[in-house]
């Protein structure tokens, strides 16, 4: 049947000549003959949007639009308001002034509801429009999630049975009539439906004294899921609903337990994991949310052209180990099924031993750890053989018998990826060596380390250049980049609807990734330090967690402040101040230093002593050593300083070393009988004679503090005795 408000938006969208006649027809029939309106009709059917609709019925009706979107209810009128009632009557309460209540619907109340809402609430009541779905997350919003459900439960159930926490007394058939019972269920239901749509990976339950707190996990953030106070009366029920989902024991409440769930929610499927810790108040459960079917790509990953490049030719390799290395929650597993879908091929076999299988992959044989009944990685990855393996995954490497297999496993032509907890790339190596691997073992086998860490990802929709940023971390960046401070520019997300209001939407990753070639291989062999190595592969090309960030901080993806949460705050300094030279172009043969170089070796001359005196030296050259072989170069050649520093140091050479080289110094300190050894890098050559004798000026690289702490005391110590800075 027509409603006077069905006139006039018919008449309203004739008069705008968005519809003839003849097309809205069938629609008022339609009408006629149900107990819908026009507006849903037309909505239903996408004829038209909702909002559209609406503002041509506000105009009709002389009635005010809001966006509820933009506005921020009062919460004295929310607790004035009943939630059972808004939302059964489908309005959102915006404002009271002078007992007059203001409410937005999705399409104008007749005069009799107007009449029940003002006999029940006492308030007289003024109605603006607004969207359906705006409303329907308004009420979820600000009532918190399955309040409406929670409010009928909490009155049709008896007292005692809703709000007792004494879980001991209580009966396993009264539990279990409590979780089946249909109103529990659907709250349930609607919990994980909300987390589902607000795109949370896990669901907190958590009890304590005086309530019981619902948390959402949100691109790596915990936020209260804004729950009604009284859910905490349901928490039994709740927590034996979910036990029974997953096939847990709902009587066995004093040990933890693990379990797992398939449920649909709209068109996706979600693989559920529930665990159960006990706690003074009750249980506490954590449900982690998975996707049945995940699309990994590569390209999805975050990582750069000239990274991605460089992951690709990995992938292609025959065999060998690739480590992802980084804390919990940094996002190793997906970057390894990352790689096993790419490999995922019908002419390959590929087998995991994980724990947990985070995600069912077809094609590809996968393993579950189970170690109550004796299988562990070392067991299974030695059974794991006897299967014929192309490919393998081993969750993680945790001790020397998992590691010294899956290494003699690479050495025998198959490819491993596996995880190691670590800082950062280059703390892999040296992670190995101390639970026990044979470096020799790390250096054949071993083809590359790649750390990672989690940011979230500025929302788009809100996204904005942030003006007002600190000099400081503009500065900061520039230093790390090479770049002037003018240059560096910096988003944030301003918080919106799409957002949640936080200004993030969605994680990437920033990447490390060392690759071990022979120059690596040798100084694993050496058992060097981690920062010897990290600093070596910087000097090489490799770009540091915090680079990485960096870039996307400039790219707009991300915050500053996602990048220095996740990396360490001396990372942007490994390499101290001499290396910046290391971070320019190399020239392919001698020549005067650029102006970067010259600015780095003014600005160590003020920061130490320099000691003109002859120290006798070895060096050896790592990079551009195949260079100076074929001239029939002598790759360790002995030498003295002409002077030296704690930053580094001017030495003659009967051989060009181009600029850029890599050097291994071992030094004699005269009169101490003391060894020191650097890795450094050729920032300067100067030609003395004509094709004989060279100049050449080397900054150190890996000096750790205490070194260059004792060689500038020496450095002052012999200045004060001969005079001769």
């Amino acid at each position: 049947m027509l409603k006077k408000q069905d006139i006039l938006l018919y008449e309203g969208l004739i008069e705008k000549g968005l519809i003839s006649r003849e097309a809205l027809e069938p629609y008022i029939k339609e009408v006629e003959v149900s107990d819908s309106n026009l507006l849903q009709v037309l909505v239903d059917r996408g004829i038209f949007l909702e909002k559209d609709l609406l503002a041509i019925l506000a105009q009709r009706l002389n009635m005010p639009f809001l966006d509820l979107k933009t506005m921020q209810a009062e919460k004295s009128v929310l607790d004035k308001i009943p939630v059972k009632i808004a939302a059964y009557y489908k309005f959102m309460p915006v404002s009271i002034k002078d007992r007059v209540l203001t409410i937005a619907v999705a399409y104008p109340m007749d005069i009799k509801t107007q009449d029940e809402i003002r006999t029940q609430l006492g308030y007289d009541v003024d109605i603006v429009l607004a969207a359906h779905s705006d409303i329907t997350e308004g009420l979820r919003r600000y009532y918190g999630s399955a309040a409406e459900t929670i409010d009928k439960i909490v009155s049709q159930a008896p007292r005692a049975e809703v709000t007792s926490r004494d879980v001991g007394q209580e009966k396993v058939e009264d539990i279990e009539k409590m979780a089946g019972d249909a109103s529990v269920i659907k709250l349930v239901n609607q919990i994980i439906l909300e987390a589902y749509r607000k795109r949370a990976t896990d669901i907190h339950i958590e009890p304590y004294r005086n309530g019981v707190a619902f948390r959402y996990r949100i691109d790596g953030i915990l936020y209260d899921a804004n729950v009604p106070a009284d859910i905490k009366g349901l928490l039994n029920a709740i927590i034996s609903r979910i036990k029974i989902m997953s096939n847990l024991n709902i009587v066995e409440r004093r040990l933890p337990q693990d379990g797992r769930a398939i449920v649909r929610v709209q068109d996706q499927v979600l693989d559920l994991r529930i665990s159960t810790i006990p706690t003074p108040y009750g249980e506490s459960v954590v449900i982690r949310i998975l996707p049945t079917q995940m699309l990994f790509s590569l390209e999805k990953l975050g990582l750069p052209k000239d990274e991605l490049s460089a992951f690709e030719k990995l992938l292609a390799k025959p065999h060998g180990i690739i480590f992802a290395t980084g804390p919990t929650g940094s996002g190793k597993t997906t970057t390894l099924y990352t790689c096993l879908s790419k490999l995922n091929t019908k002419d390959r076999k590929i087998i995991t031993i994980e724990d947990p299988i985070e995600y069912e992959m077809s094609g590809i044989t996968q393993i579950q750890v189970m170690p109550e009944i004796g299988l562990d990685f070392a067991r299974g990855l030695r059974s794991i053989l006897r299967h014929d393996p192309d490919v393998i995954m081993v969750g993680e490497v945790r001790d020397l018998e998992t590691a010294e297999i899956a290494i003699r496993v690479a050495l025998t032509g198959h490819l491993i990826f596996s995880t190691l907890h670590t800082n950062d790339a280059a703390s892999g190596v040296t992670r190995l060596i101390d639970i026990g691997v044979e470096p020799y073992l790390v250096a054949s086998s071993v083809e590359a380390f790649i750390a990672q860490r989690l940011i979230r990802v500025i929302c788009q929709s809100c996204k904005h250049e942030e003006k007002s940023a600190p000099r400081e971390i503009k500065e900061m960046i520039a230093a790390d980049m090479g770049m002037k401070p003018s240059d560096v520019k910096i988003y944030r997300g301003k918080g919106c609807a799409n957002c949640n209001h936080t200004g993030f939407y969605g994680r990437t990753a920033i990447y490390e990734i060392l690759l071990i070639d022979e120059t690596m291989k040798d100084m694993i062999l050496k058992k060097v330090s981690s920062s010897q190595l990290k600093n070596l592969a910087v000097s090489r090309g490799m770009r540091t967690l915090r680079q990485d960030g960096w870039q996307k901080v400039l790219a707009g993806v991300t915050t500053t402040e996602e990048v220095l949460n996740v990396t360490s705050a001396d990372e942007s300094k490994a390499l101290e101040r001499p290396v910046s030279a290391a971070f320019s172009e190399e020239p392919e043969s001698a020549s005067a230093p650029t102006p970067r170089q010259s600015e780095v070796l003014d600005e160590e001359r003020r920061l130490y002593m320099r000691l003109n005196k002859k120290i006798n030296l070895k060096f050896k050259v790592f990079k551009s050593r195949d260079e100076l072989l074929k001239r029939g170069f002598t790759v360790e050649q002995l030498s003295v300083t002409k002077n030296i520093s704690a930053s580094g140091l001017l030495f003659i050479s009967d051989e060009l070393l181009p600029i850029g080289s890599m050097l291994e110094f071992k030094i004699e300190l005269p009169d101490t009988g003391e060894h020191m050894e650097f890795l450094a890098r050729v920032v300067r050559v100067e030609e003395l004679v004509e094709n004989k004798e060279y100049d050449i000026a080397a900054c150190f690289l890996d000096a750790t503090g205490a070194q260059r702490n004792k060689l500038n005391r020496y450095v002052e110590q012999e200045a004060r005795r001969y005079g001769t800075v």
